[in-house]
């Protein structure tokens, strides 16, 4: 072989050599940042569990279902918080996303969850994407994830997140979640992430027989309930009261609660 192509092969192996060099140290450094969240998620884990048994007179679960549990543990939490909330992004407690909205307490959001009872392959509606955290967890469970907001800024950063973390089963779209998205139902399960005055009759409309929505009721004043209703096979509606919350109102694009 001559000398020259001997010296030339030798120097497209190093190139490669250090071009593979700084992608495995890239990727050695963001295992190493995950690893950092990870005692927090697990202790946030425990505190959903332990808060799940303290309120299980209140809500009628002693425990949460185990796929609830497994993607609260998975889903990076810290990638839907603002940066300057990331050193609180596994406490158990709402942390504000801007444009006045906020991302709920870990807790509520597993509660919720758990309600909603989602099986693999089930289409669900979630009204309220904010940052997209719930949307992203109803994803790890659900066949396809449908998520309405109404501010557009965070609408938009909602679905770039989630398209670059991967998740594909969620369509996003910007608007007002009042009506729900006629086009894709009905729905095996809604969940509402803002409270409205009462319960909007479209989502019930929208909702399949045998299918739940779990939704927040009530002005600030007056104090809000957290409802699951069921839709029975038969078209019935059943109500029951879960448990005293707090959330952002659910709101028309003037701002106004609906």
């Amino acid at each position: 072989m001559p000398l020259f192509f001997m010296r030339t092969l030798r120097n497209c192996v190093l190139a490669l050599i250090g071009a593979a060099a700084p992608a495995a140290a890239a990727g050695a450094a963001q295992v190493q940042v995950q690893d950092v969240y990870e005692p927090q998620r697990k202790r946030m884990v425990e505190e959903i569990a332990a808060l799940t048994r303290e309120t299980r007179f209140e809500t009628g679960r002693a425990s949460l279902s185990e796929r609830v549990m497994q993607a609260i543990a998975k889903v990076p939490r810290h990638e839907f918080v603002p940066a300057s909330e990331r050193r609180n992004a596994y406490a158990n407690r709402p942390l504000p996303i801007g444009m006045g909205q906020t991302i709920s307490q870990p807790f509520i959001v597993a509660l919720m969850t758990d309600l909603m009872d989602v099986l693999p392959g089930d289409r669900v509606l979630e009204i309220g994407t904010g940052s997209g955290y719930q949307a992203a967890l109803l994803a790890e469970l659900a066949g396809t994830v449908y998520t309405i907001e109404i501010v557009e800024p965070l609408a938009r950063e909602a679905a770039e997140r989630l398209k670059r973390l991967g998740y594909g089963n969620v369509m996003t779209r910007t608007g007002d979640g009042y009506r729900g998205w006629p086009e894709y139902a009905p729905f095996d399960a809604i969940m509402v992430t803002a409270a409205p005055r009462e319960v909007p009759q479209p989502l019930i409309d929208q909702l399949k027989p045998g299918g739940r929505l779990v939704v927040p009721v009530g002005g600030h004043a007056a104090g809000q309930l957290l409802l699951l209703i069921e839709k029975q096979p038969d078209g019935r509606i059943t109500r029951r009261n879960i448990l005293g919350v707090r959330f952002v109102p659910l709101t028309d694009k003037s701002g106004k609660q609906q």
